[in-house]
This record gives C-alpha cells, structure tokens and sequence, in this order.
C-alpha cells in the first residue's frame, strides 16, 4: 500500500539519559537534541534500541514521545511502538500519532517464540489500529527473530509501510530489501553506522544509526557527499567512522553508545541496568580514547562549544 512519507538522510537513534531511578534528564536530552540537530540531522527514531525502551513502563514511554516531540520539533520523528502486547504497541502508536509523529516503527514482538506468518500479523494488526506509516525494524540479534522478505513483501502489500530499518550482523541482507523496496515502494535506512558508503552505493535511503548520538557531523558529511553527491571530500569522516566503531565495539551496544556521549562531553545518565566493574573499566577506557580522537578530528567536547 502507498503512503507519501519516505524516511531518509541521517536519522538519530536517540540515546534517552535518565536518573538512578528512571527518570528522564530532561534538560541533559534538551542540550544533546539542539546538539544533533545543529549538525544537520535528517530525523530521529524515538524509543528505539539505543532508546533502550524495554526499560521503560508504558506510561513512561508515552511520556518520553510527547518530550521527544518537542524538543526535535520540526524534524520527522519516528516512534518505536514495539512491544510483546499487541494493545500496548497500539496505544503508543496512538499517541505518536496524536503528538504528530511521522511514522511507527515496529519490531517483531520479543521473548515468546512467534511464525513469520504470526508476526506478520502482529505488523498488520498494529498498523490498522494506528493508521500511520509504518517501518518495520529487523535486528535479530536482539529479537531473537528475523523479519524474513517473504513476510516484509507481504506486509508491504497490505499495509502503509514506508521503510525497514536493517541492524545486525547480516550485512549482506542490505542488498535483498533494497531491492524489494524499489518493488513494493518503500526505503531502506540502514543501521550499519560504520559502512554508509558501501550501503549508498547500494541504494539505502539513509541511516538510522546510535553512533549519530556522538558523530553527527561525521554521519552527516558522509551522507551529503556519497548519497546525496554535495560537493566535499568524506574520505577521512569516513575512516574516523571505522576507527569510532572499532573503539565502542569493546563494550557491549547501547551502554558502548552512552560512552560516546559522555566521551563527547554529554551526561548520559545513571546506567538502566546494573553494570559490572569489568565493563566499567572498559566504560572508561572508550571515554578515554574517543576523546582522544575526537580531539584529533577537531571534534569539541560539547561544554566547549559556543
């Protein structure tokens, strides 16, 4: 089915800082969103995985949506509404779509084992209860479970769906949905932060990436040069992307996206799940060397900044 909206650029994968007990840092979330949209960002996926939105009650998340609303406002937001209740992922779509969200997202409901033919009916039954543009979210190693291309040509066809964000380690897939994408009329947002050019050259629409939370100025020019063909040379923005994704690969996704930003000068906020010394050295030593790096790039801390 045909919808206008056609996610693409450089979307944040919006880190969301909040207190020891759960609250949002608000003003800290404020000063990163004017950060990241002074760089030029495309949009924002709002409560998605480096959103860490499992830790997030339902009226927490709804709450998080109307903040994240305001703040990104006029940027195209997309609202994950994913969730292992098919009424909850309704009601938060609902509500992204009464705070004026371009889209859902929607991932393949966790933890219960579940057929491609039930998960996509999952994906059809929350469409139709919200009425918005949908793009569906594969990223298996977190699911559990793939979004197979049978099942997004076969959602494509009855549903309004306008992208599918693709994470994870099967690269390769890239390649498959974006050509089923130039068939059944939706985009492809690539969540592979660190090989932007390979996935352009492909076709992908764009990126929806965590490492934006950090880099934004180094995803962007990459974006403006090998996808959009601007004039300028992303040649060392580019290598600064593999040497950043070789650093945070130390430490495991998204608390290795919270070292970034605290490398770049933001407050990430108390940790949402209890963290081992062992990854708190390594916490450290990414804060350390990226801003090493971020000083050789010319990149400032963002206490620095005018």
């Amino acid at each position: 089915m045909n919808t206008s909206f056609r996610p693409s650029g450089v979307f944040s994968a919006q880190w969301i800082p909040a207190d020891a007990l759960g609250r949002v840092e608000r003003a800290t979330l404020a000063a990163h969103a004017a950060f990241e949209k002074s760089h030029g960002i495309s949009g924002v996926l709002a409560l998605g995985s480096t959103g860490e939105f499992p830790h997030f009650t339902l009226e927490e998340r709804k709450g998080l949506l109307a903040i994240m609303a305001e703040l990104f406002s006029p940027l195209p937001l997309i609202a994950n509404v994913t969730d292992i209740r098919p009424r909850a992922a309704a009601e938060l779509g609902r509500t992204a779509k009464s705070l004026g969200y371009s889209a859902i997202a929607l991932m393949p409901p966790i933890f219960f084992p579940v057929s491609q033919a039930d998960m996509l009916a999952y994906f059809l039954h929350v469409a139709d209860a919200v009425d918005l543009p949908v793009m569906l979210y594969n990223f298996p190693e977190l699911t559990g479970k793939r979004i197979d291309l049978p099942s997004v040509a076969a959602f494509a066809e009855r549903a309004p769906m306008c992208a599918i964000k693709q994470s994870g380690g099967e690269f390769a897939y890239h390649r498959e949905l974006i050509a089923l994408g130039r068939e059944k009329n939706f985009v492809v947002m690539s969540g592979a932060d660190t090989r932007l050019p390979e996935v352009f050259a492909m076709g992908a629409a764009g990126c929806i990436g965590g490492l934006v939370n950090m880099v934004p100025e180094l995803m962007v020019l990459i974006d403006r040069v090998w996808r959009q063909g601007q004039p300028g040379d992303a040649t060392a923005a580019t290598a600064a992307m593999k040497e950043v994704g070789v650093i945070v690969d130390r430490l495991t996704f998204p608390l290795n996206v919270a070292a970034g930003l605290a490398a770049r000068g933001f407050d990430p906020g108390a940790p949402k799940t209890v963290v081992s010394a062992e990854s708190a050295r390594i916490y450290e030593g990414i804060v350390a060397d990226l801003r090493v790096k971020f000083a050789a790039w010319g990149l400032p801390l963002a206490a620095a900044r005018s």
